[in-house]
C-alpha cells in the first residue's frame, strides 16, 4: 500500500509518501510545498492545488492521510490553513484517492505510543521507523511522514480485522 501523509498549511504544506507492506515501511519522498507570503490568497491556495495534485499524479497514492484540524487561537490563521485544507481535499477527491483523517493525538499515539509525545520524539521515532540516517527535515515533512505512518498502522489494523472476518464467515465462525 503507499500512502501519502500530508500536513496541512497555507505557508506550508508537508508532504510524505512511504509504502507499507509486510507490516513494513519503506519512504518514497518527502518535502514541503511553500508559498510566498506576498501572494494573494487565491494564488497561493491555487499553488498548494497545483503542488498536492502533482505529487498525487507522481506518486498514485492508495491512500491520503491527513492531520486533522486543532483549535487555533488566531482566527485569521485558522481560517487560512481551513482553506488550503478544502482545496487539498479538493485534490485527493479529484484524484479519486480515498482520505484518511486523524487527530494530532491520533498521529502520536501511533508512532511513539504515547497521545502527549513532543515534537522531537515524534520526528526520532518516525525517523526509526522508516530506518533513516538522520531526521527528515524541515519538521512540516516529518509531520507529513508520521500522519502516514499513523494510517499505515490504522490501515493494516482495519485490514486484517476484516480479512479475519471474511475468514470467520468462510469457515462458518470456526
Amino acid at each position: 500500500m503507499k500512502i501519502l501523509g500530508i500536513d496541512p498549511g497555507y505557508a506550508i504544506v508537508g508532504y510524505g509518501v512511504l509504502s507499507f507492506d509486510n507490516n513494513k515501511f519503506r519512504h518514497i519522498q518527502s518535502g514541503v510545498l511553500t508559498t510566498p507570503p506576498g501572494l494573494p490568497m487565491e494564488e497561493r491556495l491555487l499553488r498548494i492545488f497545483d503542488g498536492v495534485s502533482s505529487v498525487l499524479e507522481g506518486h498514485a497514492p492508495d491512500a491520503f492521510a491527513i492531520e486533522e484540524l486543532f483549535f487555533h487561537s488566531n482566527r485569521t490563521t485558522a481560517v487560512n490553513v481551513c482553506q488550503a485544507r478544502g482545496v487539498i481535499l479538493l485534490a485527493a477527491s479529484l484524484a479519486h484517492v480515498p482520505v484518511y483523517e486523524y487527530t494530532p493525538l491520533q498521529v502520536k499515539q501511533a508512532v511513539v505510543g504515547y497521545g502527549r509525545a513532543e515534537k522531537h520524539q515524534v520526528m526520532e521515532m518516525t525517523r526509526v521507523v522508516l530506518g533513516l540516517p538522520r531526521i527528515v527535515k524541515p519538521d512540516d515533512a516529518s509531520d507529513a511522514l508520521a500522519i502516514a505512518i499513523c494510517h499505515g498502522y490504522a490501515g493494516f489494523s482495519k485490514l486484517n480485522a476484516y480479512s479475519t472476518l471474511e475468514d470467520s464467515k468462510k469457515t462458518g465462525g470456526k
